[in-house]
């Protein structure tokens, strides 16, 4: 795997548009549909990322969630086309953090953000594994690209009646 690519910054190739399915009694987007949006953007994050179908098959490993944090920060309605940015906080030998956040297209506001922790695993063991050193090279460029933005107030966010004031 060539490190030598050009890097988005952030990374914002993944886009939706809001179901009639995912319509809640309130009249918009229900909070588990969140995840479902946030989990397909993220498939054409992983892509970017090197995690691609063809990177599976070839080292026998795939990625399993570990964690997620979802903020919900405007309210997304049916028909909404939904744009999304995405960049890696941090990773090591088995790990990545990343986080994600999604716009309606035409509004500069987000309307969410997703935080997420993501694992390397061993299809034949299922078990976390070490990636690969091509892929290990091509997240630490991804790293270094991506840390010139700032890190949004959501990361590490505890939930808390009286959250700790935003920086």
């Amino acid at each position: 795997m060539n490190v030598e690519f050009d890097i988005p910054v952030p990374f914002a190739d993944a886009r939706a548009r809001v179901q009639p399915a995912w319509i809640d009694y309130n009249g918009h987007m229900n909070v588990g549909y969140f995840s479902v949006v946030f989990d397909i953007a993220a498939d054409a994050f992983f892509e970017f990322l090197g995690l691609t179908q063809e990177f599976r098959l070839r080292h026998g490993s795939t990625t399993f969630a570990l964690e997620q944090h979802l903020n919900f920060l405007r309210e997304v309605n049916e028909g909404d086309e939904l744009r999304f940015e995405a960049r890696l906080l941090d990773f090591d030998a088995k790990r990545f953090h990343f986080y994600q956040e999604m716009f309606r297209v035409g509004d500069d506001r987000p309307a969410a953000s997703c935080e997420g922790l993501s694992a390397h695993v061993s299809t034949a063991t299922r078990k976390t594994a070490p990636m690969p050193q091509p892929l290990v090279e091509r997240l630490a460029a991804i790293k270094q690209a991506h840390a010139v933005l700032e890190r949004p107030w959501q990361v590490g966010h505890a939930i808390s009646v009286r959250p700790p004031a935003r920086r």
